[in-house]
């Protein structure tokens, strides 16, 4: 099988990375953001089209304020600083995931950031924010009137995304956390014990010849 061409990963563990070195959680969500970049640029050099990353789950409000309120301001600061940088290397930026409860000036950053790369074909990535998988599909159902799984998907935060090829989550945690329920129905699911920072290249590049190793049937029978 050759390599996937849409990716999606769980990006678990910065809380436990700062913890096991004395840092605030923070400063491991700052760590696991310097490695979503990093994979980017990977991925887009070994040829994936579509890399989706779960940053913030509609779950995780339930953290404690401290954190939460660090990781808007983290994110609303990525946005502004590495957008101009990311356009520059053809990366188009979606934002998957409910607006609402978002504070509307990071919701316009998010819609500025899209905007401004709109035209980008090299890679996407796709940032599941505020994003819950059963929330999704609960929200297409609101306005879903057609009979067809096809009809259905145009009612999704992003009916242009694929169906990823693979989903990886580190951290060792081995389930799908809510995540693109509906997009990962035959999606192969590789598991790694590395904490997201410590997602390096290699380590990418062992998943992804784990999933060029599988046989994909989608049901069928070889």
């Amino acid at each position: 099988m050759t390599g996937p061409k849409y990716v999606a990963i769980i990006t678990d563990g910065n809380g436990r990375w700062a913890q096991q070195r004395g840092l605030p959680v923070i400063e491991g969500h700052r760590a696991g953001a310097d490695v979503v970049k990093a994979r980017l640029r990977d991925a887009a050099e070994l040829g994936i089209e579509e890399l989706t990353v779960f940053s913030f789950s509609t779950e995780n409000w339930s953290r404690s304020s401290e954190e939460v309120e660090g990781l808007m301001r983290m994110f609303g600061e990525r946005i502004a600083s590495e957008t101009p940088e990311l356009n520059e290397e053809g990366v188009r930026m979606r934002f998957v995931g409910r607006r609402e409860g978002i504070d509307p000036a990071l919701v316009e950053r998010m819609a500025w950031a899209e905007e401004k790369t709109a035209a980008n074909d090299r890679i996407v990535l796709f940032v599941a924010f505020n994003y819950g998988g059963r929330a999704e599909i609960v929200d297409a159902a609101r306005s879903f009137e057609g009979s067809s799984e096809e009809e259905f998907r145009q009612h999704l935060y992003a009916p242009e995304m694929h169906d990823p090829d693979l989903l990886i989550r580190t951290s060792g945690e081995q389930r799908i956390s809510n995540y693109l329920l509906w997009q990962c129905a035959y999606s192969e699911l590789v598991f790694r014990d590395e904490l997201w920072p410590d997602f390096d290249r290699a380590v990418f590049e062992e998943s992804l010849a784990e999933y060029e190793s599988r046989q994909r049937r989608f049901g069928a029978r070889t």
